[in-house]
């Protein structure tokens, strides 16, 4: 896109033995601007403005606004263009399905349906398909992947489709690795160039993606955060991603990591600590004299769990680390040559004398007092110290951690006999039923997973096994990993504990555990067990894990191998021991863990070069399955009516007039009635679903078996799946309902119980607008679009919380959903709301267009009115025009046959 250069910053540059044009920041310091005060990631963004200025989109204005980093002045909005998008299967399906849509949209417009063409260079990595079905045997990666495809051969026929279909568009096939990971080892290149009709191009890579934990490549100095689909698409087809310039919290490290504290120990800590000071919709940038000793697969598991610390992005700069790990992973030597002369001519490489730039705010640690520390066993932020863990699930169970269980008056954790393999053995509240080394945070990292292999091989060599009950699972980020673990010896090690690779996906993360064994279901069933999970993963909300399991707690990958050989949380690591050794003695955690020293050697000796060259050099030819798929081909879609999986979805139907006032809301009902931290896993659709679930009633009626449901995920591209799974969650609790947990409501005003997309098809039926009320953080987690097309398609037009998450309030929008926020004090209980009422939402033409204050009245059955003010939060004049639409996609469908038009 052509740049007005008012800065005259547009130069030459020579690297790797090509010349190259950039946009040089000096130029602004040149023009009075004092770059080294500037944040780098904020720095990121002016290259981008710089490149972008056409006094549309990019004004000189928005500029000088951003160069001044005034930290006092109000956030006003800029226009970003990344340099690419990120997908992965879950939400990559539905953006491709809306965009095979948008082309039958265009072509009964008159329009080329190819103009609905990715624009920027787009990569979709297949990894959430994999589910644990197999487990504990050489056999089941491959079970695994067989039932993989033949559960989702449509999905990926659409996917093979828009392969050949779209230009700028790859697809990684699945059985090669989780997206974050792929994106850290290969398809990042730090520093981004293209060819041009003024020659080649240099500038810093960028993405959004759509998953939440696409901030992990901040480790490696890319700017990049999740987005939702729906915000992804436009992207895809050249609208620029409109924010509000973000505040830097600065994140001072020092010192280093003492013996025995982990990557995911001191990952907890920051999150902890960043929850409490607050970053929702901020940006963290770490530095410090503790960064630049921080291996860069530890600045990843940092960067990846900015979601879980509730930070937009979590950025390391560029530095003689960067480039150490682009040589490991093996990247060209031209995109190296290039990144450093990059950077380093751009202000944008940090070394040990670089000034410190001026923060919003600061926050410090000392990487010396990090500790062994889990979380749970609800919400990432709730870490815990190692030995505290026993008495964290005692006070779920509800139980005093003091007493002896066999010793107590009152009702103590329940034991249940059963049966496994022939063996005769117990399962308990606090089993540990599930033990995963899983998800992109930890799976990155060399040392935790060394350090699991070295764990696992000292635990064997003193005749420790895992217990009959736990599901165990191995599933790495990559294919270097299981190399680099075959390559150490410490493969076997793990397998001899039943830690056999499972697959190369995010598994039990994402809720793909898969079913636990029948004995123990049927245990946890009939005695209602409050059983564990623990997973180095990084979220364990309500419901996510598994349907059974109640507990869940994030670990590093040593530690859920050591809770493996335990069985249950209900133990205090640091004092009583895992087990006991052939001879009757005990082992102690401490008896088997692995020293720094230990780990390090095995990574130096074993992690190399040549396996990321070996392993990524035909990624993306896939599987004989994946090959010898059959494809359909054509520039249009051809939609299967009898598909369960793919459905033509409804966006471009009966699209709102964006010149159109518009209305207010009349006669609204409340369908749920939430409370605070309600997260994006107990709105939108996620994991697996019963057959007695309208879900479930849906797929029956049309003659799929229960066994052949697969998971919501694996469905996010049939809507009338989706719609029928939102706000289904079985850990939601709505107020409506009270002492129920599940997707259940009560239908107004009479007030019968039934489930929640019932009673929206009814109230559909009489032609009666809903809203949701909400509490604090409504939205947290994921970036699922689905929590907000979920909602849209239920017939809400409405929410009104206390605050939102970033992500989930844009989706929000961008459906055509009114996110609404109770002003400063005032909540549902302090206006006396109980979901029960009338509502009507007046002003909303005016405070779109204007204050952003709207009117809410809410009648009572006895005639008794309350009228409050709620602020609308629609952020920015796009997100203006994207409302007025009817949602993004009606929008950017608009302009793209609009343009068509004037060419």
């Amino acid at each position: 896109m052509p740049t007005l250069n008012s800065f005259g910053s547009a130069a030459a540059l020579k690297a790797g033995g090509r010349d190259y044009r950039l946009f040089r920041l000096d130029a602004l310091e040149k023009a009075g601007f004092r770059m080294s005060r500037i944040p780098y990631s904020i720095r990121v963004l002016l290259e981008n403005l710089l490149r972008s200025e056409d006094e549309k989109s990019v004004r000189r204005s928005d500029i000088e606004y951003v160069a001044r980093w005034d930290l006092k002045a109000p956030a006003a909005e800029i226009n970003f263009r990344p340099a690419r998008v990120l997908l992965q299967d879950f939400t990559g399906v539905p953006c491709v399905v809306d965009m095979a849509a948008m082309r039958d949209a265009l072509q009964k417009m008159g329009a080329d349906p190819k103009l609905a063409n990715p624009l920027i260079p787009v990569d979709l990595v297949i990894d959430h398909s994999v589910q644990v079905d197999n487990f504990g045997t050489n056999e089941a990666f491959d079970l695994n992947v067989l039932l993989e495809f033949q559960r989702n051969h449509e999905r990926y026929a659409l996917l093979r489709w828009a392969q050949s279909a779209f230009s700028n568009f790859r697809a990684v096939p699945p059985g090669t690795g989780i997206v974050h990971q792929v994106n850290l080892e290969y398809l990042a290149s730090v520093v981004f160039s293209r060819e041009t009709s003024d020659g080649w191009l240099a500038y810093p890579d960028s993405l959004v993606g759509t998953d939440s934990h696409t901030t992990m490549i901040n480790g490696l100095g890319v700017v990049g955060w999740g987005v939702g689909g729906i915000e992804a698409e436009a992207c895809m087809l050249g609208q620029p991603v409109s924010m509000l310039l973000p505040e830097v919290v600065g994140f001072k490290l020092t010192g280093n990591l003492s013996p025995g504290a982990t990557a995911t120990d001191l990952v907890l800590t920051v999150t902890q600590m960043l929850r409490k000071k607050g970053v929702v919709g901020k940006f963290v940038e770490f530095y410090g004299p503790g960064v630049l000793g921080l291996p860069l697969a530890d600045r990843a598991t940092i960067a990846n769990m900015a979601p879980e610390y509730g930070a937009t992005v979590g950025y390391f700069p560029v530095d003689e680390q960067t480039l150490a790990y682009m040589r490991l992973s093996s990247r060209p030597a031209d995109v190296i040559a290039l990144t450093e002369a990059y950077a380093k001519e751009q202000g944008l490489f940090a070394t040990e004398g670089s000034p410190e730039p001026e923060y919003n705010a600061t926050v410090e640690l000392d990487l010396s007092t990090v500790v062994p520390s889990m979380a749970g066993p609800r919400r990432p932020q709730d870490r815990l110290e190692l030995p505290d863990v026993k008495s964290n699930f005692a006070q779920m169970l509800g139980v005093d951690p003091a007493q002896n269980a066999d010793e107590m008056k009152g009702p103590g954790p329940k034991r249940i006999p059963i049966v496994m393999d022939g063996e005769a053995t117990e399962v308990r509240d606090g089993s540990v039923v599930i033990a995963a080394i899983t998800s992109c945070t930890n799976t990155s990292n060399p040392s935790v997973m060394i350090g699991a292999g070295l764990l696992a091989r000292k635990a064997v060599e003193r005749g420790l096994k895992t217990k009959p009950w736990v599901k165990t699972s191995l599933a790495p980020g990559s294919k270097v990993v299981t190399e680099y673990l075959q390559a150490s010896g410490l493969m076997p090690y793990l397998e001899a504990l039943k830690f056999n690779l499972v697959g190369y996906g995010c598994t039990t993360c994402i809720g793909n555990s898969g079913p636990l064994p029948e004995p123990v279901a049927q245990a946890v069933t009939d005695h209602k067990l409050t059983v564990a999970a623990v997973l180095s993963g990084n979220r364990n909300f309500e419901g996510r894990i598994n349907a059974l399991v109640r507990a869940n707690y994030l670990a590093s990958p040593p530690l859920v191998v050591a809770y493996a050989l335990a069985g249950t949380v209900d133990i205090d690591l640091d004092n009583e021991p895992l087990g006991a050794d052939p001879e009757g003695k005990p082992v102690y955690l401490r008896d088997i863990w692995p020293t720094r020293t230990e780990i390090a050697e095995a990574v130096g000796a074993f992690v190399k070069a040549d396996m990321f060259e070996r392993e990524y050099a035909a990624v993306f030819e896939g599987t004989p399955q994946w090959r010898n798929m059959k494809t359909p081909t054509g520039d249009l879609f051809a939609w299967d009516q009898h598909s369960t999986y793919v459905r033509h979805p409804p966006y471009f139907e009966d699209m709102a007039d964006p010149s159109a006032p518009l209305p207010d809301f009349d006669g609204m009902r409340a369908l749920a009635v939430l409370g605070d931290s309600i997260t994006t896993d107990h709105i939108s659709p996620a994991g697996s679903f019963r057959k007695d679930v309208p879900a479930g009633t849906y797929l029956s009626s049309l003659g799929v078996a229960p066994q052949d449901f697969n998971s919501y995920g694996a469905r996010r591209g049939n809507h009338e799946v989706m719609v029928r799974g939102t706000l289904a969650n079985i850990r939601l609790k709505n107020i409506l309902v009270p002492g129920v947990e599940g997707g259940y409501t009560r239908l107004l005003p009479d007030g019968g119980q039934m489930p929640i997309y019932d009673a929206a098809m009814k109230y559909q039926d009489a032609g009666t607008p809903l809203l949701i009320l909400a509490g604090k953080e409504y939205g947290s987690g994921s970036s699922r679009d689905w929590a907000a097309k979920g909602v849209m398609l239920l017939g809400v037009k409405v929410v009104i919380a206390e605050s939102y998450e970033r992500i989930h309030r844009s989706n929000l929008v961008g459906m055509g959903v009114l996110p609404c926020e109770y002003m400063h004090g005032d909540t549902r209980e302090s206006l006396g709301l109980t979901g029960e009422e009338l509502y009507s939402v007046s002003g909303v033409a005016a405070a779109v267009a204007g204050d952003r204050l709207a009117k809410v009245t809410a009648m009572a059955a006895d005639g008794i009115s309350k009228t409050f003010t709620v602020r609308i939060r629609i952020d920015t004049p796009v997100e203006v025009d994207y409302y007025r639409s009817g949602g993004i996609l009606p929008f950017v469908l608009r302009q793209v046959a609009s343009n068509a038009v004037r060419a």
